[in-house]
């Protein structure tokens, strides 16, 4: 979604996957760049696709980021959105970090004000009208199956299982 979310801003979009499934669907999305994180050079790639300019805006949704390459791979006055990894504690380079005037973001919806959840939901509404988002859905569970569910998201998020593509729906 933060890939589709980017292209409707316009925005030059790398994305990274682990299979050539979740691949196709990225490009389908429109990114610009899609790598392969079991079997590409990411820095070097990125690094080729940025002119060695660096990323201005990296979206991690890793539970455990790699912070060293991260900041490594960012242009000067770039930012950084963290939105995973509760309970993470990387490794922080700090001296290439500031010397890049770099600035780190933490992103949760349930922090948001109710205003800002408003102004997401106008984007939203108005880019799924204008069919710039597209919505993945994955695997449908009747609510009696909830357990299932959970248990097929928990597979894919903490054990990295990587056999869900797309938002898990649960039906009454």
């Amino acid at each position: 979604m933060v890939a589709q979310m980017a292209k409707a801003v316009t925005a030059h979009v790398i994305t990274t996957v682990g299979s050539p499934e979740k691949a196709a669907v990225c490009r389908s999305w429109g990114a610009d760049l899609v790598l392969n994180y079991r079997t590409d050079d990411i820095p070097a790639a990125i690094r080729d696709f940025t002119k060695s300019e660096g990323v201005l805006i990296w979206y991690e949704t890793q539970r455990e980021p790699d912070l060293i390459r991260t900041v490594d791979l960012m242009a000067r006055r770039g930012r950084i959105v963290v939105m995973a990894g509760r309970q993470a504690q990387p490794v922080f380079p700090v001296g290439p970090f500031y010397t890049k005037d770099l600035a780190l973001y933490g992103f949760t919806i349930f922090n948001a004000t109710p205003e800002e959840q408003r102004r997401c939901a106008e984007d939203i509404n108005r880019w799924l009208a204008d069919k710039k988002l597209r919505v993945l859905i994955g695997q449908t569970f009747r609510l009696s199956e909830a357990a299932a569910a959970h248990r097929l998201q928990e597979e894919n998020t903490l054990a990295r299982a990587g056999t869900l593509t797309g938002k898990i729906i649960l039906v009454p």
